[in-house]
Protein backbone atom coordinates (compact mmCIF):
# COMPACT_ATOMS: atom_id res chain seq x y z
CA UNK A 1 0.00 0.00 0.00
CA UNK A 2 1.90 3.52 -1.10
CA UNK A 3 1.37 6.54 0.55
CA UNK A 4 0.42 7.38 3.88
CA UNK A 5 -2.44 5.52 5.98
CA UNK A 6 -4.54 5.78 8.87
CA UNK A 7 -6.16 3.35 11.42
CA UNK A 8 -9.59 2.46 11.23
CA UNK A 9 -11.32 -0.16 13.02
CA UNK A 10 -13.80 -2.25 10.99
CA UNK A 11 -15.53 -5.24 10.30
CA UNK A 12 -15.12 -7.91 7.81
CA UNK A 13 -18.05 -10.58 9.13
CA UNK A 14 -19.76 -9.00 11.46
CA UNK A 15 -20.37 -10.97 14.95
CA UNK A 16 -20.49 -8.83 17.72
CA UNK A 17 -17.07 -7.47 19.42
CA UNK A 18 -14.98 -9.91 18.70
CA UNK A 19 -14.91 -8.90 14.98
CA UNK A 20 -13.72 -5.89 15.36
CA UNK A 21 -10.64 -4.98 13.89
CA UNK A 22 -8.39 -2.11 13.20
CA UNK A 23 -6.56 -1.98 9.83
CA UNK A 24 -4.44 0.95 8.28
CA UNK A 25 -6.00 2.61 5.39
CA UNK A 26 -5.46 4.96 2.96
CA UNK A 27 -5.36 9.14 3.65
CA UNK A 28 -7.63 10.43 1.41
CA UNK A 29 -7.68 14.45 0.45
CA UNK A 30 -10.56 16.59 0.47
CA UNK A 31 -12.28 17.65 -2.13
CA UNK A 32 -14.16 20.68 -2.82
CA UNK A 33 -16.16 21.65 -0.19
CA UNK A 34 -14.45 19.27 2.14
CA UNK A 35 -11.75 18.71 5.53
CA UNK A 36 -10.04 15.92 6.78
CA UNK A 37 -10.20 15.84 10.40
CA UNK A 38 -7.84 14.59 12.87
CA UNK A 39 -9.95 12.50 14.98
CA UNK A 40 -9.62 13.22 18.83
CA UNK A 41 -12.80 11.67 20.10
CA UNK A 42 -15.60 9.26 19.02
CA UNK A 43 -18.58 8.28 20.38
CA UNK A 44 -20.11 4.66 20.74
CA UNK A 45 -23.53 4.52 20.35
CA UNK A 46 -26.04 1.72 20.45
CA UNK A 47 -26.11 1.70 16.35
CA UNK A 48 -22.55 0.71 16.30
CA UNK A 49 -23.17 -2.28 18.31
CA UNK A 50 -25.69 -3.24 16.00
CA UNK A 51 -23.65 -2.79 12.81
CA UNK A 52 -20.57 -4.87 14.77
CA UNK A 53 -23.78 -7.23 15.38
CA UNK A 54 -24.52 -7.39 11.66
CA UNK A 55 -27.89 -6.53 12.01
CA UNK A 56 -28.12 -4.45 9.32
CA UNK A 57 -25.99 -6.81 6.92
CA UNK A 58 -28.77 -9.31 7.78
CA UNK A 59 -31.06 -6.17 6.39
CA UNK A 60 -29.66 -5.98 3.20
CA UNK A 61 -28.43 -2.41 3.82
CA UNK A 62 -24.95 -2.61 4.18
CA UNK A 63 -23.21 -4.03 1.38
CA UNK A 64 -19.21 -3.24 1.77
CA UNK A 65 -17.17 -5.66 -0.10
CA UNK A 66 -14.67 -5.77 1.90
CA UNK A 67 -15.15 -4.13 5.20
CA UNK A 68 -17.80 -2.01 7.10
CA UNK A 69 -16.72 1.21 8.99
CA UNK A 70 -18.09 1.86 12.92
CA UNK A 71 -18.58 5.09 14.29
CA UNK A 72 -21.19 7.98 13.84
CA UNK A 73 -19.92 11.13 15.48
CA UNK A 74 -16.66 12.87 15.96
CA UNK A 75 -14.69 15.57 17.65
CA UNK A 76 -11.17 16.50 16.67
CA UNK A 77 -9.60 18.85 14.57
CA UNK A 78 -9.03 20.31 10.92
CA UNK A 79 -5.79 18.64 9.24
CA UNK A 80 -6.54 20.09 5.46
CA UNK A 81 -9.63 21.83 3.92
CA UNK A 82 -10.59 21.69 0.75
CA UNK A 83 -11.39 24.45 -1.94
CA UNK A 84 -13.84 26.72 -0.89
CA UNK A 85 -14.17 25.78 2.73
CA UNK A 86 -12.78 28.78 5.13
CA UNK A 87 -12.22 26.49 8.14
CA UNK A 88 -8.33 27.03 9.13
CA UNK A 89 -5.87 23.88 10.01
CA UNK A 90 -6.17 23.32 13.59
CA UNK A 91 -9.89 24.48 14.17
CA UNK A 92 -11.99 22.35 16.60
CA UNK A 93 -14.53 20.83 15.27
CA UNK A 94 -17.70 17.84 15.74
CA UNK A 95 -19.61 16.29 13.16
CA UNK A 96 -21.86 13.13 12.42
CA UNK A 97 -21.41 11.18 9.17
CA UNK A 98 -24.64 9.50 7.75
CA UNK A 99 -25.16 6.52 6.38
CA UNK A 100 -24.04 2.86 7.49
CA UNK A 101 -23.09 1.58 4.45
CA UNK A 102 -19.21 2.85 4.22
CA UNK A 103 -16.17 1.26 4.62
CA UNK A 104 -14.35 3.69 7.12
CA UNK A 105 -16.26 5.34 10.18
CA UNK A 106 -15.72 7.69 12.94
CA UNK A 107 -13.55 4.96 15.14
CA UNK A 108 -10.13 6.05 13.03
CA UNK A 109 -7.92 8.63 13.13
CA UNK A 110 -9.06 10.63 9.91
CA UNK A 111 -12.05 11.15 8.52
CA UNK A 112 -13.49 13.59 5.28
CA UNK A 113 -16.59 15.30 5.61
CA UNK A 114 -18.45 18.16 3.86
CA UNK A 115 -17.98 20.97 5.91
CA UNK A 116 -21.10 22.12 6.31
CA UNK A 117 -21.93 18.85 8.44
CA UNK A 118 -19.54 20.05 10.81
CA UNK A 119 -19.95 22.61 13.70
CA UNK A 120 -16.90 24.62 15.34
CA UNK A 121 -16.54 23.47 19.18
CA UNK A 122 -17.33 26.22 21.52
CA UNK A 123 -14.11 27.10 23.73
CA UNK A 124 -14.50 25.64 27.49
CA UNK A 125 -15.92 22.37 25.56
CA UNK A 126 -13.82 19.60 25.54
CA UNK A 127 -13.64 17.25 22.35
CA UNK A 128 -14.61 14.60 24.40
CA UNK A 129 -17.65 15.61 25.69
CA UNK A 130 -18.31 17.19 21.89
CA UNK A 131 -18.19 13.75 20.07
CA UNK A 132 -21.20 12.87 22.29
CA UNK A 133 -23.73 15.11 21.54
CA UNK A 134 -23.78 15.21 17.15
CA UNK A 135 -25.90 11.53 16.90
CA UNK A 136 -27.71 11.82 19.99
CA UNK A 137 -28.48 15.86 20.02
CA UNK A 138 -29.80 15.85 16.17
CA UNK A 139 -31.77 12.82 16.92
CA UNK A 140 -33.33 14.61 19.61
CA UNK A 141 -34.06 17.61 17.82
CA UNK A 142 -35.24 15.92 14.80
CA UNK A 143 -37.57 14.19 16.94
CA UNK A 144 -39.00 17.50 18.00
CA UNK A 145 -39.46 18.61 14.84
CA UNK A 146 -41.49 15.66 14.29
CA UNK A 147 -43.78 15.99 17.50
CA UNK A 148 -44.09 19.98 16.24
CA UNK A 149 -45.46 22.51 18.72
CA UNK A 150 -47.62 20.93 21.82
CA UNK A 151 -51.16 22.23 20.93
CA UNK A 152 -52.17 25.41 22.38
CA UNK A 153 -56.14 27.32 23.04
CA UNK A 154 -58.77 24.65 23.20
CA UNK A 155 -56.25 21.65 22.80
CA UNK A 156 -54.06 23.04 25.52
CA UNK A 157 -54.78 20.01 27.64
CA UNK A 158 -53.45 18.08 24.76
CA UNK A 159 -49.90 18.36 25.50
CA UNK A 160 -49.10 15.18 27.80
CA UNK A 161 -45.54 13.87 26.53
CA UNK A 162 -43.68 11.04 27.43
CA UNK A 163 -40.08 10.32 26.89
CA UNK A 164 -39.12 6.40 26.86
CA UNK A 165 -35.67 5.65 28.07
CA UNK A 166 -35.82 9.44 29.55
CA UNK A 167 -31.97 8.77 31.39
CA UNK A 168 -30.15 8.18 27.96
CA UNK A 169 -28.42 10.00 25.59
CA UNK A 170 -31.30 10.99 23.25
CA UNK A 171 -34.31 10.51 25.70
CA UNK A 172 -32.57 13.32 27.95
CA UNK A 173 -31.59 15.91 25.22
CA UNK A 174 -35.58 15.02 23.95
CA UNK A 175 -36.45 15.78 27.36
CA UNK A 176 -35.17 19.49 27.27
CA UNK A 177 -36.24 20.42 23.76
CA UNK A 178 -39.47 19.13 24.13
CA UNK A 179 -40.23 21.21 27.08
CA UNK A 180 -39.40 24.49 25.01
CA UNK A 181 -41.95 23.07 22.18
CA UNK A 182 -44.89 23.58 24.84
CA UNK A 183 -44.98 20.26 25.76
CA UNK A 184 -45.64 18.76 29.30
CA UNK A 185 -42.74 16.33 29.52
CA UNK A 186 -42.52 13.16 31.65
CA UNK A 187 -39.68 10.77 31.57
CA UNK A 188 -40.05 6.84 31.56
CA UNK A 189 -37.02 5.57 33.02
CA UNK A 190 -35.52 3.50 36.16
CA UNK A 191 -36.02 4.56 39.57
CA UNK A 192 -32.41 5.63 39.68
CA UNK A 193 -32.35 7.76 37.25
CA UNK A 194 -35.33 9.43 38.70
CA UNK A 195 -33.13 12.92 40.39
CA UNK A 196 -31.17 12.90 36.76
CA UNK A 197 -34.65 12.95 34.49
CA UNK A 198 -36.04 15.48 37.17
CA UNK A 199 -33.16 17.93 37.29
CA UNK A 200 -33.68 17.80 33.47
CA UNK A 201 -37.21 19.90 34.20
CA UNK A 202 -39.62 17.03 33.58
CA UNK A 203 -42.12 14.77 35.78
CA UNK A 204 -40.89 11.50 36.20
CA UNK A 205 -42.27 7.70 36.08
CA UNK A 206 -41.15 4.07 36.14
CA UNK A 207 -44.41 2.79 34.75
CA UNK A 208 -46.49 4.27 32.24
CA UNK A 209 -50.08 3.86 31.89
CA UNK A 210 -51.49 4.11 28.21
CA UNK A 211 -53.15 7.69 27.36
CA UNK A 212 -50.18 10.06 26.76
CA UNK A 213 -50.57 12.48 23.89
CA UNK A 214 -47.60 11.74 22.39
CA UNK A 215 -44.97 9.24 22.99
CA UNK A 216 -41.17 10.24 21.86
CA UNK A 217 -39.96 6.66 21.94
CA UNK A 218 -36.28 6.97 22.74
CA UNK A 219 -35.95 3.71 24.18
CA UNK A 220 -37.47 1.85 20.80
CA UNK A 221 -40.27 0.26 22.77
CA UNK A 222 -41.95 0.31 19.63
CA UNK A 223 -45.17 -1.80 19.86
CA UNK A 224 -45.39 -1.59 23.28
CA UNK A 225 -45.03 2.46 23.35
CA UNK A 226 -46.96 3.00 20.62
CA UNK A 227 -49.88 1.30 22.86
CA UNK A 228 -49.10 4.06 25.28
CA UNK A 229 -50.32 6.55 22.72
CA UNK A 230 -54.13 7.85 23.06
CA UNK A 231 -56.19 7.49 19.94
CA UNK A 232 -55.30 10.11 17.56
CA UNK A 233 -52.14 10.92 19.34
CA UNK A 234 -48.40 11.02 18.03
CA UNK A 235 -45.81 8.53 18.29
CA UNK A 236 -41.99 9.14 17.11
CA UNK A 237 -39.60 6.65 17.10
CA UNK A 238 -36.02 6.04 16.73
CA UNK A 239 -35.48 3.03 14.12
CA UNK A 240 -36.89 3.63 10.68
CA UNK A 241 -36.58 0.60 9.64
CA UNK A 242 -38.75 -1.17 12.38
CA UNK A 243 -40.96 0.87 13.50
CA UNK A 244 -44.29 0.14 14.33
CA UNK A 245 -47.48 0.00 12.23
CA UNK A 246 -49.93 3.20 12.80
CA UNK A 247 -53.32 2.42 14.17
CA UNK A 248 -56.12 4.10 16.02
CA UNK A 249 -55.52 7.57 13.98
CA UNK A 250 -52.31 7.71 15.73
CA UNK A 251 -49.68 9.27 14.01
CA UNK A 252 -46.16 7.28 13.64
CA UNK A 253 -43.00 8.46 12.32
CA UNK A 254 -39.97 7.69 12.72
CA UNK A 255 -36.71 10.09 13.15
CA UNK A 256 -33.73 9.51 10.20
CA UNK A 257 -31.20 11.53 12.16
CA UNK A 258 -29.49 13.81 9.00
CA UNK A 259 -26.01 15.55 9.35
CA UNK A 260 -26.99 20.12 10.01
CA UNK A 261 -23.79 21.77 10.92
CA UNK A 262 -25.82 25.05 11.79
CA UNK A 263 -27.91 23.19 14.18
CA UNK A 264 -25.13 21.17 15.74
CA UNK A 265 -23.47 24.20 16.66
CA UNK A 266 -26.39 25.31 18.66
CA UNK A 267 -26.48 22.27 20.25
CA UNK A 268 -23.13 22.49 21.15
CA UNK A 269 -23.13 26.04 22.62
CA UNK A 270 -26.21 24.50 24.82
CA UNK A 271 -24.20 21.82 25.91
CA UNK A 272 -21.09 24.04 26.98
CA UNK A 273 -23.49 26.65 28.55
CA UNK A 274 -24.48 23.63 31.04
CA UNK A 275 -28.30 23.97 29.58
CA UNK A 276 -28.18 20.55 27.82
CA UNK A 277 -26.76 17.51 29.44
CA UNK A 278 -23.60 15.40 27.95
CA UNK A 279 -22.24 12.37 30.14
CA UNK A 280 -18.91 10.94 29.03
CA UNK A 281 -19.05 7.46 30.83
CA UNK A 282 -15.49 6.72 30.26
CA UNK A 283 -12.82 7.50 27.24
CA UNK A 284 -10.77 4.70 25.71
CA UNK A 285 -8.00 3.78 23.54
CA UNK A 286 -9.25 2.66 20.05
CA UNK A 287 -7.38 -0.41 20.37
CA UNK A 288 -10.48 -1.09 23.53
CA UNK A 289 -13.11 -0.66 21.23
CA UNK A 290 -14.37 -4.39 21.52
CA UNK A 291 -13.97 -4.07 25.36
CA UNK A 292 -15.94 -0.73 25.32
CA UNK A 293 -18.52 -2.79 22.89
CA UNK A 294 -19.07 -5.07 25.39
CA UNK A 295 -19.69 -3.19 28.60
CA UNK A 296 -22.17 -1.00 26.89
CA UNK A 297 -24.23 -3.71 25.64
CA UNK A 298 -24.51 -5.32 28.97
CA UNK A 299 -26.49 -2.23 29.90
CA UNK A 300 -27.21 0.24 32.43
CA UNK A 301 -24.36 2.92 31.33
CA UNK A 302 -24.85 6.42 31.79
CA UNK A 303 -23.22 8.53 29.00
CA UNK A 304 -21.11 7.60 26.56
CA UNK A 305 -18.16 5.82 25.87
CA UNK A 306 -15.64 7.52 23.85
CA UNK A 307 -12.89 6.27 21.93
CA UNK A 308 -9.33 7.97 21.27
CA UNK A 309 -7.51 7.39 17.98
Amino acid sequence: MGGPTFRAAVVRTPSGPDSIEIIEVPVVEPGPGEVRVRIHAAGVNPVDLAVANGVFHAMGVVNQPEHTGLGWDFAGTVAAAGPGVDLAVGTRVAGLINGLDRAVGTYAEQIVVAAADVAVVPDGLDLATAATVPLNGLAAAQIVDLLGDAPTGGHADRNRLLVTGAAGAVGGYVTVLAHEHGWRVTGLARAQDEDFVRSLGADFTTVAEPGWDAVADCAALREQGLALVRDGGIFVGVRPNAGPTAERGVTVAAVVTRPDGVRLRELLTRVASGELPARVHAVVPLDRVADAHRAMAKGGVRGRYVLKP
